[in-house]
């Protein structure tokens, strides 16, 4: 029988065995066998564990996890899902399984900031070049690939300035000069959008945003197609992250309602996204006008929106944006979103300088929203009384 995607996330994770609608937390280091023979058959593949999947010690899961890699690999549509403790840690999994001294990074300037300090700084130290491409004009892509290019990592839609890019285009640069591909997925998670289905060998994602959706656990999720999957399973078992039992399940039990949260989020932001562009400061970040760029690369690859949006703010008094931030009661100032609540953040300090081609002109703000699952009523009320510490 075949199942939609909403009735399978409702199902993927019954045990029967043990006649429990959620699985149990396995947690465990030492794996046990009934044999060597056995051992030796689940370390050359021949045979899977009976906690289900193929491990033979608690680093690389338990039955837990082994639940969770299926329902991903599923959804994704995926060779292989890799689990890691957090959504960075997918990122640094896939660049690291992939490069090499002597190689050389692509990838998009309206990048994730850890992921910049990561592939900017860092790989520096490991003779690693990294080189930076304008996710506006995929020209500049073309130009920066040389014969030592090994992998473009793509964020889309970007960092903080959330422009949709041509995904096929990209994926035909890679392919004409032999390169890798990795995007991080976690604005759209497969639900929206599904990377290896497109192409792309490698789809990160975030399990602790919109996977989780409560705010209470981290975890990230590497999904690869056949191509890449001994050069990760190497480097990640070299590596050793692992997601932990406890986390698995919080992130099982939350997924569960991905696709009803989803779309209340998505419902939320177009609504919110609507109100505040007819605000002549204000040019809402979010796939709103049909006749935009955004509108069309979005449309093109994504089944829907989730609840993350930017704001684009004029204002010449830079304290009035904070005002507006911190005037905000119904939002929360923290990190992460993908959660049940409503989030802000001023961004425009944390990008300022970092990015060669999208940095911000005079008296321009970044406002980062992720717009929760709240009455939207209430949440347009709060940003009204808001709005007017704008100067």
């Amino acid at each position: 029988m075949s199942k939609s995607v909403k009735t399978f996330l409702k199902h993927a994770a019954k045990d029967y065995y043990n006649r429990t609608v959620n699985p149990p937390v396995v947690r465990a280091s030492t794996i046990i066998f009934k044999s060597m023979q056995d051992l030796r058959k689940t370390q050359n593949r021949q045979m899977k564990n009976p906690l289900g999947g193929n491990f033979d010690y608690g680093r690389k899961g338990t039955s837990t996890t082994y639940i969770l890699q299926n329902i991903l690999k599923k959804l994704e549509e995926s060779y292989h899902v890799f689990l890691t403790p957090t959504g960075f840690g997918s990122i640094f999994l896939a660049v690291f399984s992939i490069l090499r001294p002597g190689d050389e990074i692509l990838v998009s300037d309206s990048l994730y900031s850890p992921t910049r300090i990561l592939t900017e700084d860092y790989l520096k130290e490991y003779k690693i070049k990294v080189k930076f491409y304008n996710p506006r004009n995929l020209d500049t892509l073309k130009k920066e690939i040389s014969k030592n290019s090994k992998l473009i990592l793509v964020e889309n839609p970007g960092s903080n300035t959330f422009e949709f890019q041509d995904l096929s285009k990209i994926l035909s640069i890679a392919k004409k000069n032999k390169l890798f591909t990795a995007i991080d997925n976690t604005w759209g998670t497969p639900y929206l959008f599904k990377p290896i289905k497109l192409g792309f060998d490698m789809s990160i994602v975030s399990a602790t945003k919109y996977y989780s959706g409560h705010s209470d656990v981290m975890g990230g999720s590497l999904a690869v197609n056949k191509k890449v999957f001994k050069m990760v399973e190497k480097a990640n078992d070299v590596i050793g992250m692992r997601l932990s039992p406890d986390d698995a399940y919080l992130i099982i039990r939350g997924i569960r309602t991905l696709d009803v949260r989803l779309e209340k989020h998505e419902k939320n932001a177009r609504i919110l996204g609507n109100f505040l562009s007819k605000n002549k400061r204000i040019q809402v970040l979010y796939p709103l006008k049909k006749n935009s760029l955004n509108y069309k690369m979005w449309k093109k690859y994504y089944f829907g929106g989730s609840g993350l949006m930017g704001l684009k703010i004029i204002a010449k008094n830079k304290n009035s944006i904070t005002k507006f931030v911190n005037s905000l009661k119904l939002f929360g100032h923290g990190y992460s979103w993908g959660g049940f609540e409503s989030l802000a953040l001023h961004q425009g300090n944390r990008e300022k300088g970092k990015r060669k081609f999208l940095n911000l002109k005079k008296n321009e703000h970044l406002v980062r929203l992720h717009i929760g699952l709240e009455d939207p009523k209430d949440l347009i009320d709060d940003l009204k009384k808001s709005l007017k510490f704008i100067k």
